[in-house]
């Protein structure tokens, strides 16, 4: 007889859609109930990883956690590119660690390709930079750019910042290089798995990520940006990570006025929730859930089985 596979559950959502928080209390609540001796959280965002990106990537902080410990939090320096490679290798490592603990592994956060890299065991393709292909793609202006990934790689396209140059030209790097665009989704998988996604009315979600926006600008988010540069985060790089370090540091360049960087803000911000509501529907496994109620049901099913 084959040993079961560990279990791992999966809270997934859109941008302000209140993950980190519902994590937490699923958390808190196996080990209250005795469901299992403790849970954990691994969190799966492609900003929360960096030193310093706290207030601008919606990082949980100490009093957020309520005693849940927490992975994958300011890992990695902003000045350099994480990749989703090392993503899974130190998600894996920290799932395999929660485990010999006799803990329950709480996967949470809405970058989709991290989640698919750990749940699914996608492999990623080790493509190294193709300089000649690169020199090549540079010329191209962006929007053209994007077309040729959205003829190639429908579904990265969906997803992927289509703003940012940097992130386009790798991912035709890897998909001319590969022959092959983002995998689909394997049927089977290394965990026993239970994804919990938050689901929120349009208008609902929209208000929001406008609330979300103007608290982080009272929180310190533009001072957060000045320190990163002044560390030597280039304002190039600044732009590459997208989102609130992308429109505030343009505007704290000088180049678009405070009331142009919200309305920027709040449009883009609209725009990737929907570019991630629509990867996380690629998955007809996900139970889709509209308060913690209905969740703590389906993790009781789930760990009782």
């Amino acid at each position: 007889m084959q040993n079961p596979k560990p279990k791992l559950i999966v809270v997934l959502g859109p941008t302000s859609s209140g993950k980190s928080d519902l994590a937490v209390a699923i958390a808190r609540a196996i080990k209250q109930r005795r469901l299992a001796p403790g849970a954990e959280v691994i969190s799966a965002d492609s900003r929360q990883v960096y030193t310093g990106l706290d207030i601008g990537s919606g990082k949980i902080t100490k009093k957020e956690m309520r005693g849940v410990r927490h992975h994958l939090l300011g890992v990695a320096s902003p000045k350099r590119t994480f990749t989703v490679t090392r993503y899974q290798r130190l998600a894996k490592r920290a799932i395999r660690d929660i485990i010999k603990r006799n803990s329950i592994p709480i996967l949470c956060g809405g970058t989709g390709l991290y989640i698919d890299a750990v749940v699914h065991d996608h492999i990623i393709p080790a493509v190294p930079p193709q300089p000649t292909l690169r020199k090549k793609l540079e010329r191209e202006s962006t929007e053209s750019l994007f077309a040729q990934l959205t003829q190639l790689d429908p579904q990265r396209s969906q997803i992927i910042d289509r703003h940012n140059r940097r992130r386009l030209i790798r991912a035709l790097e890897i998909v001319l290089a590969t022959g092959s665009p983002v995998p689909p989704l394997a049927t089977s998988s290394p965990y026993d798995t239970l994804a919990i996604g938050i689901a929120r009315p349009s208008e609902t979600l929209n208000q929001l990520i406008t609330t979300r926006l103007r608290k982080r600008i009272k929180a310190g988010m533009f001072n957060e940006i000045k320190t990163l540069h002044a560390a030597g985060v280039s304002w190039n790089r600044l732009d590459d990570l997208g989102l609130e370090y992308r429109w505030v540091s343009r505007h704290l360049r000088g180049l678009i006025a405070k009331d142009v960087m919200i309305e920027k803000l709040v449009i883009e911000s609209i725009r990737y929730a929907k570019r991630q509501m629509t990867w996380f529907k690629r998955d007809k496994r996900t139970h889709w859930v509209t308060d913690d109620a209905e969740a703590m049901q389906l993790v009781e099913q789930f760990l009782d089985a």
